[in-house]
Order: structure tokens, then sequence, then C-alpha cells
């Protein structure tokens, strides 16, 4: 009987739903509204990769720069630095170049790649790291870079291709527009194009805003249709796999 490969994600429940992780080499689009853990949910997966797993990755950043990240993530104890160090992470910094600023980074995108001069400099780092784990934040922001936000089912299908071909199990982030209605991807074509899809959002209970995720796709899995609660702690994204939605 032919056995699925399990990548955990180190975020605490959430295997739980998946049948013990994602299947290797897939790729995932996390998607939401701004400030529901997109970025958070696909940094907890590439850090677990290194510190508990031993298995190295790569973080593309096009919508803060790589500094502002690692400050960022020592918020929840994550030293991406150190990790850096021993080369089981990599951060490519896809900001600086496209607002002007200088950058010191070790991986930096030039500021006028076209499509294919992306995919292959994150080919490039990914193969220098040998690595498992690769995440993209944001698909807008490749988009908006490369200048081809017209073509960018294109471009989504040459990045899966490349995603594949590397074997890397991927997450990829976008916006939700507005998921109470049905959109939940910026362009409307993301979520055909990965193999899972996750939406993390918000719900208003007694005039407070809670997270929920629900897992709207994940091939070679079974999993619950059900919205199950989350929260941001000290330690990162916690999900309740057993909790009511409030």
């Amino acid at each position: 009987m032919y056995r699925i490969e399990r990548v955990k994600s180190g975020i605490k429940g959430f295997d739980d739903l998946i049948e013990g992780g994602f299947p290797r080499g897939t790729t995932v689009l996390v998607t939401g509204p701004t400030g529901s853990g997109k970025t958070t949910f696909g940094v907890q997966f590439v850090y677990s990769g290194a510190a508990l797993y031993d298995e190295p990755g790569v973080i593309v950043t096009l919508e803060e720069r790589a500094s502002d990240l690692r400050r960022e993530m020592l918020a929840f104890g994550w030293d991406l630095e150190k990790y850096e160090r021993e080369r089981k992470i990599a951060i490519v910094d896809g900001v600086s170049t496209v607002v002007g600023l200088p950058s010191e980074e070790q991986y930096v995108l030039e500021g006028n790649l076209n499509t294919e001069d992306f995919l292959r400099y994150i080919y490039r780092v990914v193969k220098a790291l040998n690595a498992k784990r690769l995440v993209i934040d944001s698909i807008p922001s490749i988009a908006f870079r490369l200048k081809k936000e017209e073509e960018v089912r294109s471009v989504l299908l040459q990045l899966n291709t490349i995603l594949l071909e590397m074997g890397v199990t991927s997450i990829l982030t976008t916006e939700a527009p507005d998921p109470a209605r049905g959109r939940i991807s910026r362009y409307g074509v993301e979520e055909y194009i990965a193999r899972g899809l996750i939406l993390l959002d918000f719900v208003e209970r007694e005039v407070e805003l809670k997270r929920y995720l629900l897992i709207r796709k994940m091939r070679e899995t079974k999993h619950s249709m059900k919205k199950y609660p989350f929260e941001i702690t000290e330690e990162g994204i916690v999900v309740y796999p057993s909790g009511e939605l409030y």
C-alpha cells in the first residue's frame, strides 16, 4: 500500500487536522485578510523545520525587509539569524531594491527581475541550502514586483512547476479580499494552482474578533471542513482541534 510521506508543520495542533502533516513536496496556499497570521504561519513552518526537524528552509519576503522580519519573529523566541549562520535558513530580501534602499543581505532580489529570472534565483537559493521547505510571502507582491499582474496565472503555473521539480514543501501566502462572500484570493486563480488551501480569518463574537482556521483543500489528505479556533501566542500559532468556534 502506498504510504504518503508527511512533513510536520511545527504548528501546535494543526497536524492533527491533516493526518500528521503536509504531504511532502506539496504546495499549500495560505490565504486570509490583513492581520490574520499568514506570515507567522509561513515563518513558523520554516523555523520549525530548521529548529526541530533538521530540514533547511528558505523564506522569500516580498512585503517587508529581512531585518524587520527577523526582529518581529524574536517576539516568538525564533532566532532566525542563528539558523541562517548554520545555513539551515535563508531569507531572500525582495523588498529593499524595489523601494530603493541598500541591502546588506546575502540573498537579495534585484528590482528589475523578470519572471524567469525571479524563479531561477529562488531555485538557486533552494539548491544552495538543499532546502526542504519554502515560504513565499506573498503572491500579490510577486505580481506587483514583476509588473506581471495581467499574467498572474502564467506566473503561478511556472512557479508551481518549479516547486514540484525542486521537491520542496512550499507555502505561498495571498490576500483574501472578502472570505465571507467567497473571495478567498486576490486574483481568483491562486487556489486552483496549489494542492492545499488554508484560510485564516476572523469571526466576531461579543464585539471581539476571534481567529479561526479552515482547511478548504488538501490533496492526498483526509481533513475536516470545520472552522477551528486558533491563537497567536508568545510561541507562535496554536490551533485547537477539539475547540468550539466560540
